[in-house]
């Protein structure tokens, strides 16, 4: 049998939501989307398939809140405004290469296992 788990496993991490946003639904698409440099809102919105422009200003407000990206307004008309990774940004990038990896090597077992329990249950 495992040994009994600590009470105190996670004393000190914050009693609130995970600080970074990369289980949502669009952050990490987003960041694929600046992985090569600044891009404008537009650019953005074509590869993201189903996005509301009111949902990927919210998803870029957050990310620019949390230090993943910075927004940066030109005073040019017609008005433009890019957004770029920051160092912290694209520090997730390799957790998220990772993540991609496991994904090519185990979905399919991943999936198998999900409709396996969706069979029984």
């Amino acid at each position: 049998m495992a040994e009994p788990l600590d009470p105190d496993m996670f004393t000190g991490c914050p009693p609130v939501a995970a600080p970074i946003r990369i289980g949502d639904k669009w952050t990490a698409k987003i960041i694929r989307c600046l992985e090569r440099g600044p891009r404008r809102f537009t650019e953005i919105q074509t590869p993201l398939r189903g996005i509301t422009p009111k949902v990927l200003t919210e998803s870029l407000r957050a990310m620019e809140r949390d230090g993943l990206l910075t927004r940066t307004p030109y005073d040019e008309i017609p008005p433009r405004v890019e957004y770029e990774l920051t160092d912290l940004g694209r520090s997730l990038i390799e957790p998220m290469n990772a993540g991609c990896e496991w994904s090519r090597k185990h979905l399919s077992e991943l999936m198998q296992a999900r409709d396996a329990w969706y069979a029984t249950s």
